[in-house]
């Protein structure tokens, strides 16, 4: 017999608070009574201003309009990120949404250029994938699918936003949808003597706030996953030391940048994130190889445009939660865990998060299989992500300094040790189903941190040399001219804003 849940109850804003509120009061059908509990007092990280291309999913599940959300958060597009001095010092590479050249019968493209490298007669890769080169170019439109032939019906794009007006933006849809906003500082959490179950929230005003379901989106601090429940965390920092970072905004990029930037320095790495209404930048580090004060200096000196506001410290220790759903509490975003930004999945992760809880949703019960099963999924999310952010150090040449000498000859886990070796025998990359990230994504970023595999597969051999030279060199005419006709990225902006 089912025990329906009727009441579910968000801790914290933010926006993985209010993308959790929106897209249940959305998906329930407004089935329950959802509250959500925050205070202007205590503060949001609120750095998380690039995603990946699935958040168009997650706007599109909530019945976002895609040129209401860009007004509304400063937006602007997102065609990957571009990677400065990371193999080496002076090296750049890009690692693009979407395709990386075309298939040709049942190989990917990459395998046919890594025939065409051996012979010194391939262009760098990033020649063959169309968002690599409206990104260099400043370009921007969106994929036409009424193309199926052409490279731009496979354009894959992002965004980059004010992680604080969309807070806002999706707060005023939620409300819309019923859900109760409570302002107020939690005092204290009261469970259940026999279960443990979380029962009620008082609040220092004397509220309480009772519920079925509790969502901790309290961000680093835990609040209910850490501090009530007592779970413990998995410290990852041996793989990925960083565990501090300087943000601070600057003025607006004219032209606007497609992409995000992420410059490595010797004791971490700085992003760049162009928003319509400003610059958002940061610097992560790792405060065993530089003091607060350097990497502070480091940043400013660094930032294109003047600094707007005086910078603000984070810090973290990368890992995550042990369980991220006990009992009748399920931790989302920072709570469940933290990856440093330099992939852009932590509003990814809050989004699987979501729609995990959706998928596997209890009753008042609180089956501990269906927890179990949430919990081994999201724990296999957060480490295949974790992989793929420590092959970024691991796969490098840089040795001038003592924390790349450290990140270089550091073990990695046995799992990014395989994925290395088979990409350094045939190139070929080896991936376990549902795993976010692409063959093409590792692609770019082994080779783009000079990972440069022994051999190519050898059925790139079934076609001849002369054959495999005009297949890669029509490839890259075609999307050339493609690009060439775009508009630019400011103006395509301009375009939506205008309206």
């Amino acid at each position: 017999m089912l025990e329906p849940i009727q009441t579910i109850v968000i801790v914290g804003g933010g926006s993985s608070g209010w993308m959790s509120a929106a897209l249940l009061a959305k998906l329930t059908g407004q089935r329950y009574r959802i509250e959500l509990v925050e205070s202007e007092q205590i503060g949001t990280v609120g750095v998380g201003e690039a995603t990946i291309p699935a958040i168009k999913l997650y706007n599109h599940l909530c019945g976002i309009n895609e040129q209401e959300f860009i007004r509304a958060t400063g937006a602007t597009f997102k065609l990957g990120i571009e990677f400065a001095n990371w193999g080496q010092q002076g090296d750049s590479y890009f690692h693009a949404f979407g395709a990386l050249g075309r298939q040709w019968e049942w190989l990917s493209f990459y395998q046919y250029w890594l025939k065409l490298k051996q012979q010194g007669l391939a262009l760098p890769f990033e020649h063959y994938c169309i968002a690599s080169q409206m990104a260099q170019q400043h370009k921007f439109m969106p994929a036409d699918p009424g193309k199926p032939k052409s490279p731009v019906s496979e354009i894959a794009y992002a965004y980059h936003f004010d992680a604080s007006l969309y807070a806002r933006y999706l707060r005023s849809l939620s409300e819309k949808r019923g859900v109760i906003r409570h302002e107020g500082v939690i005092r204290h959490v009261e469970r259940d003597a026999v279960s443990g179950h979380i029962r009620h929230l008082l609040l220092e005003d004397g509220r309480q706030v009772a519920g079925d379901l509790f969502i901790d989106c309290s961000g680093l601090r835990a609040l209910l996953i850490g501090q009530t429940m007592g779970v413990g965390y998995d410290d990852w920092s041996h793989w990925l030391p960083n565990d501090s970072a300087w943000a601070v905004p600057s003025a607006t990029l004219n032209p606007l940048p497609p992409y995000t930037r992420a410059t490595a320095h010797e004791f971490g790495w700085q992003w760049r994130i162009p928003l319509q209404h400003r610059t958002g930048n940061g610097l992560v580090f790792s405060s065993a190889y530089a003091s607060d004060d350097v990497a502070q200096q480091r940043l400013l000196q660094t930032l294109e445009q003047p600094a707007s506001a005086d910078p603000r410290l984070i810090r973290f220790t990368t890992g995550k939660r042990k369980q991220m759903w006990v009992g009748n509490c399920v931790a989302i975003g920072l709570s469940s865990g933290f990856l440093e930004p330099l992939e852009s999945t932590s509003l990814h992760l809050v989004q699987t998060a979501i729609t995990r809880l959706v998928n596997l949703f209890p009753d008042r019960s609180f089956a501990k299989a269906n927890t179990d099963h949430y919990n081994l999924l999201a724990a296999q999310e957060m480490e295949q992500i974790r992989d793929f952010i420590i092959a970024h150090y691991k796969v490098t040449e840089r040795d001038d300094s003592e924390y790349w000498r450290y990140l270089k000859q550091m073990t990695v886990p046995d799992s990014l040790q395989q994925k290395l070796d088979i990409f350094q025998s045939y190139g070929r990359v080896h991936r376990v189903a549902d795993e976010l990230f692409r063959e093409d994504s590792w692609v770019q970023v082994l080779l783009g941190q000079r990972l440069m595999p022994e051999r190519y597969d050898p059925m790139v051999d079934n076609k001849t040399l002369a054959q495999i030279t005009d297949f890669a060199a029509s490839t890259a005419h075609v999307i050339s001219a493609c690009v060439e006709k775009m508009p630019t990225h400011t103006d395509f902006i301009a375009g939506i804003a205008a309206h």
